[in-house]
């Protein structure tokens, strides 16, 4: 695959991944009006209920003080970069697309960390007393395409390389 393909492919990954994020956190901001109503129950292992993250995964490194949120920022957008010159030497569509999502994922939540000071938290899955961390589409597209990457990395088929003749020391 060409980088021009694989740009492509990541772009519109990111892209989609980034408008889904954004687009849900206004519905749920604006529209449900989450933030008064805290919790809604979608179906009885799923609620909305709103979170706001002022650290990374799973809530690491949250109360670092009133400038984390900057710090996380500028951390995650140099991932984006780095992101971008993966992109360009991806080998398959999937890889791609994979790092298109992570990037687009992040992204979202810089947006977040910006404009509000935290990312914005809303999907509960539970399961009785079993609860899963409140995440957002951001954070479900990059975990996504970390699985991604990494189950291509491991089941891709590599051009077998020729076998090389045994030297013998004489």
């Amino acid at each position: 695959m060409t980088s021009a393909i694989a740009i492509r492919l990541g772009a519109i990954a990111a892209f989609v991944v980034l408008a889904a994020d954004q687009g849900s956190k206004y519905w749920v901001l604006n529209i449900l009006d989450l933030p008064d109503l805290r919790q809604v129950e979608i179906l009885p292992v799923l609620n909305l209920t709103m979170v706001w993250n002022q650290g990374v995964t799973f809530g690491l490194l949250n109360g670092l003080g009133s400038w984390s949120h900057l710090a996380l920022a500028g951390l995650a957008l140099a991932v984006v970069v780095m992101l971008c010159f993966w992109l360009r030497k991806a080998e398959t569509a999937p890889a791609a697309i994979a790092i298109g999502a992570i990037a687009g994922g992040a992204v979202g939540n810089v947006i977040d960390r910006l404009r509000h000071g935290a990312v914005v938290d809303f999907i509960h899955a539970h399961l009785g007393e079993w609860s899963w961390y409140v995440f957002n589409v951001a954070d479900a597209a990059i975990v996504c395409g970390v699985a991604v990457l990494i189950l291509e990395s491991q089941f891709r088929r590599r051009p077998k390389q020729p076998d090389q003749p045994v030297k013998s020391e004489a």
